[in-house]
């Protein structure tokens, strides 16, 4: 079980590197954001990647919750806690984000692009809730994989020692969840919002 969720976890975070690489290019405005994705859409919304990238998604929350049940009530140290509970957040996080982009895609009929992802993040009060929902979902990824890096590097780099270089993967977690929020918000000031994606924002309400 171990194995498989090890697998499916190097799986998922080649997409979701990707796909955080493009959220940190709305820092340069939508049409950057929308012509990367455009460019980068055919490597994963094919008919293979895509049942391939969700079989792992849903192997990794399965998995995940049978580890998290086996060891959340042993001593455990900071690390391998983080790893315990950022990793039940990613679980809550991809039924909620995945099942909500299925549903525009094939029930709204919409792009599921820029707009369709920041649609709450740009409208009050639905931001007060989406602001922590992807904040603590970046903020989980890069804290899985401090933890995990905490024990299966076993040297230093540059340096650093193996405590430091998870604590440096968190730093830049920190920093890419800033940046990522300053780009969706366009920087804070707020996107206008195509009217075919209002009825996002009404289901939203």
């Amino acid at each position: 079980m171990k194995k498989i969720h090890y697998l499916t976890g190097l799986t998922i975070t080649i997409f979701i590197g990707l796909h955080l690489f493009n959220h940190l290019m709305s820092i340069f405005g939508a049409d950057a954001h929308l012509s990367f994705m455009q460019q980068i859409r055919p490597f994963y919304r094919n008919a293979i990647a895509e049942t391939m990238l969700i079989l792992a998604v849903l192997l990794q929350i399965t998995t995940g919750i049978f580890l998290f049940a086996a060891k959340r009530n042993l001593k455990l140290n900071f690390y391998k806690k983080m790893q315990l509970y950022t990793g039940l957040y990613l679980a809550f996080f991809f039924v909620i984000h995945i099942g909500a982009v299925m549903s525009g895609r094939f029930l709204l009929n919409l792009d599921t692009n820029l707009y369709f992802g920041i649609a709450g993040l740009n409208t009050f009060p639905l931001n007060l809730f989406f602001m922590p929902y992807y904040s603590l979902a970046i903020l989980a990824f890069f804290g899985h994989l401090a933890a995990i890096h905490s024990y299966k590097m076993k040297k230093n780099i540059f340096g650093l020692s193996v405590p430091q270089q998870s604590n440096l993967i968190l730093t830049i977690g920190g920093a890419v969840t800033f940046g990522i929020l300053y780009g969706l918000t366009n920087g804070f000031i707020g996107f206008e919002i195509p009217k075919e994606y209002h009825i996002h924002i009404l289901i939203g309400k």
